[in-house]
């Protein structure tokens, strides 16, 4: 894993992850010392938008983790219909 993947996060990487998250990879954290195949990492977990609502720290099974593209396209805003202000 490196910066800026995308990673999808399931039971299969932790048993906390009972509900799957996206998550994009700030870097590993190799200096805290974990059992063999595990690794901390520390990303942003992903809406469904692919847009970042919470930085995290994690500890997952390598094996488990899956690279992916991001979940959807980024959304794009909607146009809005101004209408006059009536002033005084």
């Amino acid at each position: 894993m490196k910066a800026g993947d995308v990673i999808f996060l399931t039971t299969v990487a932790s048993v906390q992850f009972l509900r799957p998250i996206f998550v994009r990879v700030i870097r590993e954290l190799p200096e805290r010392h974990t059992y063999d195949g595990w690794v901390w990492i520390e990303g942003y977990e992903l809406n469904a938008a692919g847009d970042a609502v919470a930085r995290r720290e994690l500890y997952v099974m390598r094996a488990g983790v899956r690279l992916q593209a991001l979940p959807v396209a980024p959304t794009r805003l909607a146009k809005r219909r101004r209408r006059p202000v009536r002033v005084g």
